[in-house]
């Protein structure tokens, strides 16, 4: 027996009465707050690249582009919605797994489910199944991934799109070994946007789905794969992640301990090894914003592995908006200046503030280890003013977000919340999928 045949025979088996209450309200939160993003992200045109290249696929008309509302392959929707859901890097995270698990499993879930019809419990049971897997194969391997260079979302992810669309189109159980590896052969995204402020990263869920579900395709038409994908000694493990894994947490306690509870909500549209910061930055607000030039110097203690990708010296005056998200200096600069980060922080005009980028140079990195994952670690600010006064914050990990604070943001309207909300309830992919295209359809095309 190997990971991926215990994986698969357990996904293949669970059925929708298995799914405890808070595992399955859990996996609609995440779903609405994957839809909400991809909605955010579709209106300010965040996107248009991979819809433009989803809707020239083209293929049989078996899943919608959402806000385009024209129907496509299953494979070519993925492509745009995975993109979609990640554009503003406000999608949700499994600090364990440093994953985004919604941005890979909604897409092959709405554009397969689409394509066969799903009923709205074998969509439920689908997405647990996604959401186990992403996070769980990463978890096995914490930072890993990140350490070599590798967008762990797209790297792991790719594995559960394969699953998701394995359960969807009734694959059997060796069929389903094959998709997940032939689904290995397909894992990578790189980090090194890091270096130049690209926005490739926001492609990676996108490319992880549309692949993932080819994998399961290729599996159902009789293509095999090698069922150590993972564990093998030129597996996804060996390969990408130096060996520093554990590949049998992938499958331990299947069904007992759900990984699907333990992804947070994104509070701010930014990496979340900044958020512990960020918190920790607003509880030294205590009279609201700050002057930039009332601030003599910010101090801030991170966990090492967040300080080696969102404390590098080259953005701390950041050349674009993925800079910024990845700069914990000047985010945080922001946020002592706003009094709060949101999407438009990130806006060409925001980054462009003389009074902000001197503040970001005087923000001071202190890298404090910490026993626990870096998304999962704590950190303290503390803010000494012109005048002598010290401001200090502390937290313990970072905060998630209010579910229905933040759709009603994205969304921007009462009413399309609530009806979002019910649609999700119910996981009625068809009147969900109409719904979600008509909110995501920006004014002037609707």
């Amino acid at each position: 027996m190997t990971v991926t045949s215990d994986l698969a025979a357990w996904a293949l088996g669970l059925h929708h009465d298995d799914i405890p209450e808070e595992v399955a309200a859990a996996a609609r939160r995440h779903l609405l707050d994957g839809l909400g993003c991809a909605v955010a992200a579709a209106r300010r045109g965040l996107a248009d690249p991979a819809l433009t290249v989803a809707a020239g696929l083209g293929g049989p008309p078996e899943a919608t582009l959402l806000g385009r509302g024209t129907r496509v392959s299953a494979p070519a929707a993925a492509l745009a919605t995975g993109t979609l859901v990640h554009a503003l890097d406000f999608d949700d995270t499994h600090a364990g797994g440093l994953v985004h698990a919604t941005a890979v499993v909604l897409p092959a879930l709405l554009a397969v489910g689409e394509e066969v019809g799903a009923s709205g419990d074998e969509a439920l049971v689908a997405a647990v199944i996604g959401f186990e897997t992403v996070c769980r194969i990463g978890g096995a391997a914490p930072h890993a991934f990140h350490q070599r260079g590798l967008h762990a979302t797209h790297a792991c992810g790719v594995f559960a799109a394969a699953l998701v669309a394995a359960r969807l189109l009734r694959l059997t159980e060796a069929q389903t070994v094959d998709a997940l590896g032939i689904a290995g052969s397909s894992s990578g995204g790189l980090l090194e946007f890091l270096a130049t402020g690209s926005d490739t990263k926001q492609l990676h869920p996108g490319l992880a789905s549309h692949a993932g579900i080819l994998a399961a395709r290729f599996a159902a038409a009789g293509a095999d794969g090698p069922d150590s994908v993972l564990e093998g000694g030129r597996g996804l493990y060996a390969a990408h992640a130096d060996g520093q894994a554990d590949p049998a947490l992938v499958v331990a306690d299947l069904g007992v301990r759900w990984e699907t509870t333990q992804i947070t909500l994104k509070p701010y549209p930014a990496c979340q090894l900044m958020h512990a910061a960020l918190d920790a930055g607003l509880r030294t607000l205590v009279d609201g914003p700050l002057d930039p030039a009332r601030v003599h110097t910010v101090t801030v203690e991170v966990h090492p592995d967040s300080a080696a990708i969102v404390c590098e010296r080259d953005k701390v005056v950041p050349r674009t908006a993925y800079d910024a998200k990845f700069s914990l200096p000047w985010s945080l600069a922001a946020l002592l200046t706003d009094g709060g980060v949101g999407v438009d922080t990130y806006a060409r005009d925001s980054l462009d503030r003389p009074a902000v980028a001197a503040l970001a140079t005087r923000v001071r990195v202190h890298e404090v280890p910490d026993p626990r994952v870096a998304a999962d670690a704590p950190s303290r600010v503390e803010v000494v003013l012109v005048d002598g006064e010290i401001r200090t914050g502390r937290v313990e990990r970072s905060a998630t977000a209010s579910p229905t604070t933040k759709l009603g943001g994205n969304l921007g309207c009462a009413d399309a919340t609530a009806a979002l909300t019910a649609a999700v309830d119910t996981l009625d992919l068809t009147a969900l999928i109409a719904m979600a295209n008509r909110l995501a359809t920006p004014e002037e095309d609707a």
